[in-house]
């Protein structure tokens, strides 16, 4: 259960930490018992998943508790589609959980190696304007509130507090499982094809609306765009997968090994990145494959990068790209990375990006070993201007007092956690700024 304590780094090593003392819990009692020794000896506590977040929400100097062994499947309610899943499960878990009972999640980013409740505590979302992030298909959890308390949440227990727990930053406990929404097994079209940046721009609503799920991605530079088109289907459509060979190629050469040669290159002579990206853009072909739903949403990444993500309202999209394009051209940066856009739907989360509006998702990035501050800094002011909301989980530079102008209920959120953990047990530097003392 103890162990010797490290210095922890998350996975952009963007942050770093050192715990006065880790946990691996493999009982709830463990959990309990750990959250009271702390509580009474003044430490805080922060578990912690795949360390996938940017930012240093996951950090601490107190205890930090490795919830690595409480994985898996917990229950399952067939007749409602419903599974029960421990904190620590990881997403790349799911499809072997999910896939025997005929269930699959609704919507999943293009990343899934964070753990479920870590993607969920910070927001992470696929795209789909008529489909919410992945907070949104929380249905139930149970928690360990900063007093050493288990309380059990869901439509019929302590109801109230499932829109501030669902999405709760890991400000208001600890979680030990939570129960999701799910459907049943569905396949995805996927059609990825090359378009002007302006017609997509010029089209952005109509695309989203057309679509189950709809995104793409701009290369800085250049005056083309690499969109993709998932439509859902039934299984009984038949499946069209990419080849092994194709896939490999695609997703392990092209997307890993020749991308991390490209922006190690473009990092050590810069004037290049403008030509390069022109001619990524110039080759860029299309591509329509049809496969089971995790195998089309979820991209392997193996080239580090850093990343800034902001929700706008969804009609402030093509405006704000048009000023950062226009920023980007002025101040001369040199980006390597590419540029996504994505949607979601409105939801009623307390401190959802998409709370009580339609969102789309703009997304800068940078290769992990790039400066970075200037070309975020500047990209954040352009996209605050529209209203934008930070993921959670990503870099950004807000605080308390700017966040609650755009987040109607952050003072309800605030009421909760004043409720579940009035000790601040939970608290590190990162939540102490989002949210204040």
């Amino acid at each position: 259960m103890l162990s010797m304590t490290a210095k922890w780094r998350n996975w952009a090593r963007t942050e770093k930490s050192r715990p006065v003392l880790e946990v691996a819990p493999r009982t709830i009692d463990q959990v309990v018992l750990a959250v009271q020794r702390a509580r009474e000896t003044g430490h805080t506590v922060k578990p912690i998943g795949a360390s996938h977040s940017f930012t240093a929400i996951g950090a601490t100097d107190g205890v930090r508790l490795n919830m690595e062994a409480l994985r898996g499947l917990v229950d399952v309610d067939l007749e409602r589609g419903r599974v029960t899943l421990w904190a620590g499960t990881h997403l790349w878990e799911l499809p072997s959980i999910l896939d025997p009972l005929g269930l699959a999640l609704e919507n999943m980013g293009d990343i899934d190696r964070q753990t479920i409740t870590g993607a969920t505590s910070t927001g992470t979302h696929g795209t789909g304007i008529g489909i919410g992030g992945l907070s949104t298909r929380i249905v139930g959890a149970t928690l360990v509130t900063g007093t050493g308390e288990i309380i059990d949440i869901d439509e019929d227990q302590n109801a109230e507090l499932l829109p501030a727990v669902a999405l709760g930053l890991g400000a208001l406990g600890v979680l030990l499982t939570v129960t999701i929404q799910c459907v049943p097994r569905f396949l995805l079209r996927a059609v990825e094809a090359p378009a002007p940046f302006e017609a997509v721009l010029e089209n952005y609503e109509q695309l989203n609306r057309d679509a189950d799920h709809f995104e793409f991605y701009w290369f800085p530079h250049t005056e083309s765009t690499r969109t993709k088109t998932n439509t859902r289907l039934p299984l009984d459509a038949g499946a069209r997968p990419l080849g092994k060979v194709s896939r490999f190629v695609d997703e392990e050469v092209v997307n890993n090994a020749m991308l991390g040669a490209v922006v190690g290159f473009e990092r050590l002579v810069p004037v290049t990145t403008p030509s390069i990206n022109r001619a990524i853009e110039a080759i860029s072909s299309s591509r329509d494959y049809t496969d089971i739903s995790h195998r089309v949403f979820v991209t392997n990444r193996r080239v580090r990068f850093r990343e800034m993500e902001y929700a706008l309202p969804f009609e402030a999209v093509p405006t704000a790209l048009r000023e950062l394009r226009e920023m980007i051209d002025r101040k001369g940066y040199r980006i390597s990375f590419p540029v996504e856009v994505r949607a979601a739907a409105a939801d009623q989360l307390l401190l959802s990006t998409a709370h009580g509006r339609e969102s789309g998702y703009v997304a800068v990035h940078r290769y992990w070993r790039d400066p970075d501050h200037e070309y975020f800094r500047e990209a954040e002011a352009v996209l605050k201007a529209h209203d934008g909301r930070p993921h959670w989980g990503k870099m950004h530079t807000r605080d308390a007092e700017s966040l609650r102008v755009t987040y109607p209920k952050f003072d309800d959120f605030l009421a909760v956690r004043n409720r579940l953990d009035p000790d601040r047990v939970f608290a590190n530097p990162y939540l102490e700024r989002v949210l204040g003392e």
